[in-house]
């Protein structure tokens, strides 16, 4: 069903909208005003407050719903694929002296070509109280059941009230004198940051948190884009194969849009060798996320929250990733702006000239280099980006952010979870946990009218916000008004910024995450 509602104005900055029913539908002058959200039944109560906080920029608040008697605390104890395996963990609950049931699991990816339920969820008991779960998982764990974790039902991604609480920037380019921009944490590759903290040197009027990010030296090198990236028509990181991305083509936000991206690149040397190029601006061998070239293990496809491998890469770096390459068996060669090589290291780790780079081989690539990579010739490494609308013209304004799953395409659903590697073969679960389940959630869509959306929704937080599962997600984002749109990370990096301030409530329990870079709104 679709509402508008009529707007109070409060003050000069400020539009408060509050929903309790149907209202009449002449009353849809406001910008705030658009579809109510499409989270549980009709008749929830809806609250948009909304502040104008720059020339073409306003911040909406959103809160809708109410916490459910019917939701409570339950331990999750497996995920199976099958029935039948989930009944035998369901007997060996009873032979251990626990309750245990079995849920079916009915949605998958909407790409999935596949029929029948996605797996089946065993449980075991549901109470109002966290605490008392929490004891029941322990028990749990202490009897063998290594998986058991304690959970919220209202993020089930099935029928609740919620609650859920939503922050959106509009930004309308043609309005806003100000510039629409990532930025990378720390200014370089390397590194982490809060939304915050990174916000602060660019006096940013408004901002949220980006694309997916490495954590941890495990998984290649931390604060990296896990996607493509571009600053400044930079390609500073390569892409996923095919993931969606958000393209700000000008720094004003004019011509934002939302395509699935590619990256190539090659290495040629002067005397005619040729060989491709694995990555930027990263240590060689991880690849977060997977969706790379050249070999990589298990997978080249796209395959979320995954570190492939490959020993035999060639990565490029330049000023982006700091002062020097990290240190490690291989080799490198150094080259001036003109792509003369200028010197060569019998080991990885030096310095990054300002104005030229470094390529650094592992396995054949090395062996690469030193056959190919002499002092005195020519390297060339032309990396470029391309979607369906061709290549990416690398031009001084423009920015790229990387994302998944793609929400919307033409005003339409079109959460492409499997294609993009959101849906692990093998494992339903994740796919469950991802991607049906509610989480926190940030997302940005593009209207018919060339406005961008930015949207937090928070969630973790029983009580206050349940977050949004993908489908969810589209639904939101598309009665918001946007006709294109995509899913940004999200979990704990869920941020947003205005003026200055955190007006959201971040998921993790020690407070805001440190991200690998932002979208940021300067005045």
């Amino acid at each position: 069903m679709s509402v508008r509602r009529p707007s109070v104005l409060l003050a000069p900055l400020a539009i408060v909208v509050a929903l309790v029913g149907p209202l009449p539908a002449s009353a849809a002058a406001a910008a705030a005003n658009r579809e109510e959200l499409p989270l549980g039944r009709p008749s929830l109560p809806e609250t948009r407050t909304t502040t104008t906080l720059a020339a073409g920029v306003t911040r909406t608040h959103v809160e809708r719903g109410f916490a459910s008697k019917r939701d409570g605390y339950v331990v999750d104890v497996a995920f199976a694929a099958t029935r039948r395996d989930a009944r035998k963990t369901v007997r060996d609950l009873r032979a251990a002296g626990y309750e245990g049931r079995v849920e079916r699991v009915a949605e998958r990816a909407a790409d999935d070509p596949r029929r029948g339920p996605l797996g089946y969820l065993v449980r075991s008991g549901t109470v109002g109280e966290q605490a008392t779960a929490d004891e029941r998982r322990a028990a749990l764990v202490a009897a063998g059941f290594a998986e058991a974790r304690t959970v919220y039902t209202g993020e089930d991604g099935g029928r609740t009230t919620g609650p859920w609480v939503l922050d959106v920037l509009e930004v309308d380019p043609g309005a806003f004198g100000g510039d629409v921009t990532p930025a990378l944490a720390t200014t370089i590759v390397p590194g982490r940051e809060t939304l915050t903290s990174l916000a602060g040197p660019f006096a940013a009027l408004a901002g949220v948190n980006g694309g997916y990010f490495v954590i941890g030296a495990a998984n290649g090198t931390d604060g990296d884009l896990a996607g493509i990236s571009v600053l400044d028509g930079q390609l500073v990181s390569e892409a996923i194969d095919r993931r969606t991305s958000l393209v700000l083509p000008t720094r004003s936000g004019e011509g934002a849009r939302v395509e699935a991206l590619r990256t190539n690149g090659a290495v040629r040397s002067s005397d005619g060798a040729r060989r491709e190029l694995d990555g930027l601006n990263r240590i060689p061998g991880l690849i977060r996320n997977c969706g790379g070239v050249g070999g990589d293990r298990p997978t080249q496809a796209p395959l979320h929250d995954v570190t492939c491998t490959d020993p035999s890469e060639l990565i490029r770096y330049d000023a982006r990733f700091g002062a020097s390459t990290d240190p490690g068996p291989g080799f490198e060669v150094v080259l001036a702006r003109d792509g003369t090589v200028t010197g060569r290291r019998q080991e990885r780790g030096g310095a990054i000239p300002a104005e030229g780079a470094v390529l650094a081989g592992t396995g054949d690539g090395a062996d690469w280099l030193r056959a190919h990579a002499r002092v005195g010739r020519r390297v060339a490494v032309p990396v470029t980006a391309s979607g369906r609308r061709g290549p990416l013209r690398l031009g001084d304004e423009l920015g790229v952010v990387n994302g998944g799953p793609r929400l919307l395409r033409r005003g339409s659903p079109a959460v492409n979870a499997r294609a993009e590697g959101f849906d692990h073969p093998g494992d339903p679960e994740f796919f469950y946990r991802f991607g049906v389940r509610r989480n926190p959630r940030t997302l940005a869509g593009v209207t018919p009218s060339g406005n961008l959306l930015l949207v937090t929704v928070d969630g973790r937080r029983p009580g206050y916000s349940v977050g949004a599962s993908f489908d969810e997600e589209a639904a939101i984002i598309r009665a918001l008004g946007a006709r294109d749109a995509l899913n940004l990370d999200g979990g704990g990096s869920t941020t947003m910024v205005a003026r200055g301030q955190l007006v959201n409530r971040p998921a993790d329990a020690t407070g805001e995450r440190a991200i690998g870079d932002a979208i940021l709104l300067e005045p």
